[in-house]
């Protein structure tokens, strides 16, 4: 495996600022083995920090990864965002090499040996509830590696051998809802409790409810991925999650890391480049519902179109199409007609927005789906679910419930407008609940709210995109790749040159039995099965 991906130094795992050896028999090794014996208790709060701020991007060290993992791919392909740098081509399906295998590296060099230090850890020295919390951080942080690539090291991770093998995204899954069971059982034991942990925990301070509330609610968001691909097990599982009945409902209790100077949302410096504005998808959508989140998604645009507002609303907020040619983007200044993000994440030096890793509103938009199965999701219809997810997204962010135009927001019959007032939108699909549509009008309406609350977590919002087909989006002007039409976007990532290097035999192995399909970005992942 490439050394970089494995590379894991004592201190680094502490103190997060070393850097990788020559040696390759330093690398690969069981991260336990490293420090064992001389980390106190009081120590290990810096290793639960450093095992949870890695993977959330925190952190100058972690701007460059982000920009390589997140705002490269799926904030493009996520619907969020469309680039204007004239040389970044992964908006036409260019799934650059370079930077995907910067993208892998970074995980397995800074984040998976710090979560699995911190887990194995406490199971050795009797933390019973410090494990849990770490495991339910590990369920969080591959889940998210694993719908990029598919198949990925995971279970050999840590073993001490100059290869690690992949783990089909199937095996991968059934572990993580294993994971969850242990770790939510020990939850439950322990509630009402709090962690030694204190602040060393960012996520929750140590509090166990809290917890519990986002192990459950991640279940339920794992069963739905899996719902296409094995509707018994996402049943199952939801269901399990709705038995338990914990679940982040009040934004109090989301599951947020809170930045600082020293740990400042990526996006406070990757705005700075000025690489990226906000979709013609966004000004579609939001502009159509008259959506007042618009204000803490996006800036006005420094040369807006007020031609295509809607009708007694101001509506400064522009988007651009994705795929542009490069002579497109060298011919406009999309820089000022297109809308950056909102003022929050990019004052030059600014800590930035709290970073999320999952939302109140995510919890009932998800228990709307299984409701639209005729799941039992522990009381109220689709439409009930549903409502309550848009609402709660609404009190994120202080908002009463109205539109742009004083009338109530999730009664309203607006679609999504032209972003540019002679392109049709891409999608009718209304705010107000249609009782009387078919399942997958109701499905689409679901996903779109979704899509919004969910806000700028683009890496759920590309996968929700794959496995549903929702939202629907605007065709790409253009791609580079023609096995990717513009219709369309990609499927997963390809495994990265540093694995044929160094680790080839397992990547190899997993091309062929595991991942069902040619090493390409068209292969579906195992849950993307509709």
């Amino acid at each position: 495996m490439n050394r970089s991906i494995l590379c894991i130094v004592a201190l680094a795992i502490i103190f997060v600022a070393n850097s990788c050896t020559d040696d390759f028999t330093e690398l690969n090794t069981d991260p336990k083995n490293l420090t064992v014996d001389n980390l106190t208790q009081s120590e290990y709060g810096a290793v639960v920090k450093a095992a949870q701020f890695a993977p959330a991007f925190l952190g100058n060290p972690a701007r460059g990864p982000f920009q390589l993992t997140q705002s490269l791919f799926s904030d493009i392909y996520g619907g969020y965002f469309a680039t204007t740098a004239p040389n970044f081509n992964s908006d036409k399906f260019t799934l650059v090499g370079g930077w995907l295998n910067g993208a892998f590296n970074y995980f397995y060099a800074r984040a998976a040996p710090q979560i699995r230090y911190a887990e194995d850890f406490a199971a050795e020295n009797g933390f019973d509830l410090e494990n849990a919390m770490m495991k339910v951080w590990r369920v969080w942080s591959y889940h998210r590696v694993t719908d990029y690539w598919g198949p990925i090291p995971y279970s050999e991770f840590g073993n001490g051998e100059l290869s690690v093998a992949y783990d089909s995204q199937e095996d991968i899954y059934r572990d993580f809802f294993t994971t969850l069971d242990e770790a939510i059982s020990v939850l439950q034991s322990n509630a009402g409790g709090t962690s030694f942990l204190g602040g060393n925990d960012l996520v929750y301070a140590g509090n166990v409810d809290q917890w519990l509330k986002f192990a459950n609610t991640l279940r339920l968001r794992l069963a739905m991925r899996v719902k296409y691909a094995d509707p018994s097990l996402s049943q199952t599982e939801a269901e399990k999650a709705a038995s338990l009945g914990e679940f982040i409902e009040d934004n109090g209790d989301n599951a947020i890391i809170e930045t600082n100077p020293d740990f400042r949302n990526p996006y406070n410096t990757i705005t700075q480049w000025g690489e990226f504005r906000i979709s013609a998808d966004m000004e579609s959508v939001l502009k159509g519902y008259e959506d007042p989140r618009m204000q803490f998604y996006a800036a006005p645009a420094a040369e807006p179109d007020p031609s295509d507002d809607p009708a007694g609303v101001s509506f400064p907020y522009e988007g651009m199409r994705n795929g542009q040619s490069q002579v497109a983007k060298q011919g406009n200044d999309f820089n000022a007609l297109a809308s950056d993000m909102s003022p929050a994440y990019t004052a030059p030096g600014a800590p930035g927005p709290d970073y999320v890793a999952m939302n109140a509103a995510e919890s009932f938009f998800l228990r709307a789906e299984g409701a639209l199965e005729g799941w039992n999701m522990g009381g109220g219809t689709v439409q009930d679910f549903y409502e309550q997810g848009i609402v709660t997204s609404h009190v994120e962010y202080g908002l009463d419930g109205s539109n742009l135009s004083g009338g109530s927001y999730i009664e309203s019959a607006n679609t999504p407008a032209s972003f540019d007032g002679s392109d049709p939108a891409a999608s009718q699909v209304p705010v107000a609940f249609n009782t009387g549509g078919d399942k997958e009008t109701q499905l689409e309406q679901i996903i779109t709210q979704k899509w919004i609350s969910l806000y700028p977590n683009s890496q759920e919002a590309w996968a929700e995109k794959r496995r549903t087909g929702y939202p629907t989006f605007y065709n790409r002007l253009n791609t580079d790749d023609p096995t990717i039409p513009v219709n369309t976007v990609p499927r997963r990532v390809p495994f990265v040159d540093g694995e044929f290097t160094t680790n080839e035999s397992a990547v190899n192995a997993a091309i062929d039995s595991q991942l069902g399909g040619p090493n390409t970005g068209t292969t579906k992942l195992w849950w993307d099965a509709k």
